[in-house]
């Protein structure tokens, strides 16, 4: 004989959240990734050193201004670094806060 599912119904209690100072950072980073064209970006500057920001162009179906936009994104947050090398602009992953990235995500 079959067992009948048991419906859960949603949880009605009253809950208080607690002060979360790592909340604003998880949501800036989360933010920062939140679109498929930057996950590539930081997978791309992940497998490598460094990067030019013309090289990750030629790697997306994006136009330059775009992937720049995507990159300014990406360094506002951190999660990138980027060092003028003359008329170029190279950018790097920023290990410290790739790893905080990893740990917050860890902690839901």
């Amino acid at each position: 004989m079959a067992k009948k599912a048991v419906k859960k119904g949603c949880d009605s209690a009253p809950v208080k959240l607690m002060p979360d100072a790592t909340a604003d950072k998880l949501a800036k980073l989360a933010w920062a990734i939140a679109h498929p064209a930057r996950v590539q970006i930081l997978r791309l500057l992940i497998g490598r050193n460094v990067c030019m920001c013309g090289e990750i162009v030629s790697c997306l179906p994006l136009a330059q201004s775009t992937v720049s936009q995507h990159l300014k994104i990406l360094k506002d947050s951190g999660l990138i670094q980027g060092e003028v090398d003359g008329p170029k602009v190279c950018y790097c992953v920023n290990d410290a806060i790739l790893t905080k990235l990893k740990q917050l995500v860890g902690e839901l």
